[in-house]
């Protein structure tokens, strides 16, 4: 792999060498460079409910397969524990279920349900057995009201990544948020995931790909906020359309805001609307292709289908079609990089900072 740069000062960088989309092997060392120390969605805690103790996950399925289980205790404390027992490897729990411990039914091995080793039948005359080095690994949690996330291997801490948007819209009530499947949705795009990601961190081309979303965003006032491991884009409502009730002392106070739309490194969004949450994470599958999963949550059903968050299945439709012409593009022996918007595109700008640094720091 040949070595990534991109300048940090905006007016004179060139974006990423098309050779991060398009060599393998960057897609395969981003697993471990990338998504393995950044924090990931795991789901929410209505998953372990009064039926569930016990939630397996596959984390990013197609892309670092990692099984992992979800388990809430006796105690009611939830913890994230590696899938795998230690004996042979079996998956432990192939299914949710109700549980008052963790039992291999491969070879019987027991774990408590903080992953704790118990017991192991026909176990006599091993030597050197460490039973207290046999507990299940456990990974770290971070729970965002109920939204839960975990780090495969240690990395910023999870305040790098959130602290800046918990303290921009702490005044929304984000521990009653509701899952809602019916508005959730799943695609499938034939790009890069960092294409995906990359169109998403700039409002440029709202005018011209967007025109149900630009009639409702005041193109003129769309700012950009750039932090360590995150950024944000604030949508500006024109005069009449529906904006969010900021409290006095928040940072917004008095500014007609339709929509926050926060990026978490490295692939994910946090769409704030009047209404809810549509949390969309971008899985990548191969280097041509990925799946986004637009996740929704609601607090105020009054306001659904009404301002920037209506419509998202539209806007989705329109993004997906330029991200895929710009998959086919990146493939030209004519293009290798381009240049940004200082005006505009200093979110993509900082993606690729971000992406570039990955692998220099390595």
């Amino acid at each position: 792999m040949k070595p990534l740069y991109v300048h940090p000062d905006i007016a004179y960088a060139k974006t990423i060498d098309t050779d991060f989309y398009l060599n393998p092997a960057y897609f395969e060392a981003s697993k471990e460079n990338i998504f393995a120390p950044s924090w990931q969605y795991l789901g929410e805690t209505g998953m372990l409910n009064d039926n569930t103790t016990v939630y397996p996950i596959t984390l990013l399925p197609d892309y670092l397969h990692e099984p992992l289980i979800l388990t809430r205790d006796n105690a009611q404390q939830i913890h994230c524990l590696s899938n795998v027992c230690n004996h042979r490897g079996n998956i432990l729990i192939p299914a949710a279920c109700k549980a008052k411990h963790l039992r291999c039914q491969y070879h019987g091995r027991l774990f408590q349900l903080d992953g704790r080793f118990i017991s192991m039948p026909e176990f006599q005359g091993v030597q050197n057995f460490i039973p207290e080095n046999n507990h299940l690994p456990e990974l770290p949690l971070y729970r965002l009201g109920n939204l839960l996330f975990t780090q495969l291997k240690p990395g910023p801490s999870p305040d790098t990544y959130f602290k800046e948007m918990m303290q921009r819209v702490y005044w929304l009530p984000i521990d009653q948020m509701v899952y809602r499947p019916d508005l959730s949705a799943t695609y499938e795009v034939n790009a890069h995931w960092a294409l995906y990601c990359e169109n998403y961190l700039e409002g440029f081309h709202i005018p011209f790909v967007h025109p149900q979303l630009n009639a409702i965003l005041n193109f003129k006032e769309y700012t950009t906020e750039i932090f360590p491991y995150s950024n944000l884009q604030v949508g500006v409502a024109k005069a009449g359309d529906v904006c969010f009730n900021i409290p006095a002392d928040a940072p917004d106070a008095g500014k007609a805001i339709a929509a926050y739309y926060f990026w978490v490194f490295p692939n994910m969004m946090f769409n704030f609307y009047p209404w809810g949450l549509s949390l969309n994470v971008v899985e990548p599958k191969t280097p041509s292709h990925c799946t986004v999963r637009f996740i929704a949550f609601v607090y105020d059903e009054s306001k659904l289908g009404s301002g920037a968050g209506s419509g998202l299945n539209t806007v989705e439709m329109e993004d997906e079609a330029v991200v895929q012409q710009v998959q086919k593009g990146i493939r030209s022996r004519f293009y290798h990089h381009g240049r940004y918007s200082v005006l505009h595109e200093k979110g993509t700008h900082h993606f690729h900072r971000l992406l570039a640094n990955s692998f220099t720091n390595a």
